[in-house]
C-alpha cells in the first residue's frame, strides 16, 4: 500500500508542480525510499535528512532541547526540513519503536508533522507489535499524510487519514 500511496502523491505532485520533502528519525530512510521509488520523483522530490541523533535533530533541523518524541520536536522537524530543501510539503517522523520507553513515551508512541510554506499539523499515533511493525505502520501513515496534505495545498479533495481513504 506505501508504493499505492507514494505513486498518487506523485501523480499529484508533478501534475501541480508540488515539491515535497522529509525528516525522519524513526523511519530511519524509509519514507524517503518509498518517495524515491515513486515515478518522476527526480521532478518534484527534494531529498531528506534522517536525523536520528538528537544533536543531529537540533543541529540541522532546529529542533530545540526539548524530548525527541514530542509535537514540539515533529514540528520543529518538518519545519526544518521544509525550509532547508525549499520545498512546499514536509512531513517529519519521530517516535519510541521499543522496545523500551524513550523519553518517557511508551513503545510503539509516534509524532507526526505535516508543514506547508503557512502552516504546520502534528498528530500523535499509538502503535502495538513490535519495533518493525511499528516503523511499518508508521511509514505508512507518513505517506498517507503527505498525500492528504498535498491533496489541501492543491486543492484537491483532502482525505482523512484517520478513515484510510487515499
Amino acid at each position: 500500500m506505501a508504493n499505492d500511496t507514494a505513486d498518487q502523491l506523485a501523480a499529484l505532485a508533478e501534475r501541480s508542480g508540488l515539491t515535497v520533502a522529509v525528516a525522519e528519525s524513526l523511519t530511519a530512510g524509509q519514507v524517503a525510499a518509498a518517495l524515491g521509488a515513486a515515478p518522476d520523483s527526480v521532478v518534484w522530490f527534494r531529498g531528506g535528512v534522517v536525523a536520528y541523533a538528537t544533536e543531529v535533530k537540533q543541529q540541522v533541523l532546529g529542533v530545540p532541547d526539548v524530548p525527541v518524541v514530542s509535537e514540539t520536536a515533529a514540528t520543529a522537524m518538518a519545519r526544518g526540513v521544509r525550509s532547508l530543501m525549499d520545498a512546499d510539503l514536509a512531513v517529519a517522523t519521530t517516535g519510541a519503536g521499543g522496545p523500551d520507553p524513550q523519553d518517557g513515551e511508551d513503545p510503539g508512541s509516534v509524532w507526526f508533522c505535516v508543514a506547508t510554506r503557512e502552516d504546520a499539523q502534528a498528530v500523535h499515533r499509538q502503535y502495538d507489535g513490535d519495533p518493525a511493525h511499528v516503523v511499518h505502520q508508521s511509514v505508512q501513515y507518513a505517506l498517507e499524510l503527505l498525500l492528504s496534505a498535498a491533496k489541501t495545498v492543491t486543492g484537491s479533495a483532502p482525505v482523512s487519514v484517520t478513515d484510510n481513504r487515499v
